[in-house]
């Protein structure tokens, strides 16, 4: 009894420690930039001053929704892309793990401007000229992260036994990849999702190196024109990227509860 009530007060305590310091490193600076953004002119008094200048800044909406739809299709692309290669490794293809490991952490590993420029000229002439060639640079650098997510998903649920099952029952591989494997890994997809989105709306440096104007990029230019107007920017694009993934994740879980009362 004395070692299980020892347990628990050590659990409470990290606990506790844990907090204080995800206070201190994380939400008190940005209630100070948040504090900080709304003080009105010549620093006297607060208002939302800063945050009307930045909503009213040329190019604020169309950018934040050029990002905003990129990164949907990032998003997009990187799961039809990476779920059936995933499975399939799993599955059938563990001699060809190891490479596609070794090509997906490869993003990690080239520079940057080398990763732009060079990826740029191997590209489509019918995609160089069009910020959509962003959206295939965007699912190139989520790589790494996408795989782990989905491999670690998919290491978790007997894979052979559930693709078995549902072949037996007639099912094609589609139907079989849609309405059993996904289901079934869907905290994996879910992360794999918020990853590439939100390397997708934060990426600044290839899309510069690009010559595309994108909402990070719009930001840093923006930022310049008024100090305080950069910190309402900073505060803006943190704590809306937040909520944004914040309701894709609650529609997420309240997708998937539907989808177990149904069955």
């Amino acid at each position: 009894m004395a070692e299980s009530m020892k347990q628990k007060y050590f659990k409470w305590s990290l606990v506790s420690v844990s907090s204080i310091l995800a206070s201190l490193i994380f939400l008190f600076p940005l209630l100070a930039a948040t504090i900080y953004s709304l003080k009105g002119k010549n620093g006297q008094g607060h208002s939302f001053d800063n945050y009307l200048w930045l909503v009213h800044q040329d190019g604020f909406f169309p950018n934040l929704f050029i990002t905003l739809k990129l990164a949907v299709l990032a998003a997009a692309l990187n799961l039809v892309l990476m779920v059936p290669t995933m499975v399939y490794l799993n599955l059938k293809g563990q001699r060809f793990k190891s490479i596609v490991d070794f090509i997906c952490i490869l993003p990690l590993i080239i520079p940057v401007v080398s990763l732009a420029i060079g990826a740029q000229v191997a590209m489509p002439s019918l995609l160089q000229n069009t910020e959509y060639e962003l959206v295939f640079f965007f699912v190139v650098i989520a790589l790494p992260y996408t795989y782990r997510a989905l491999d670690t998903s998919l290491q978790t649920v007997p894979l052979k036994t559930l693709v078995e099952a549902s072949r037996s029952l007639g099912a094609s591989w589609t139907r079989t990849i849609i309405r059993v494997i996904v289901p079934a890994i869907r905290g994996g997809i879910t992360g794999a999702l918020f990853l590439t989105f939100a390397l997708s709306i934060g990426e600044y440096t290839i899309t510069s190196l690009l010559h595309w104007e994108t909402f990070p990029t719009w930001t840093v230019v923006a930022a310049q024109q008024n100090i305080l107007g950069a910190i309402a920017i900073s505060v803006f694009s943190f704590v809306g990227a937040v909520i944004l993934l914040g309701t894709i994740a609650l529609v997420s879980r309240k997708s998937s509860s539907r989808v177990e009362v149904e069955e």
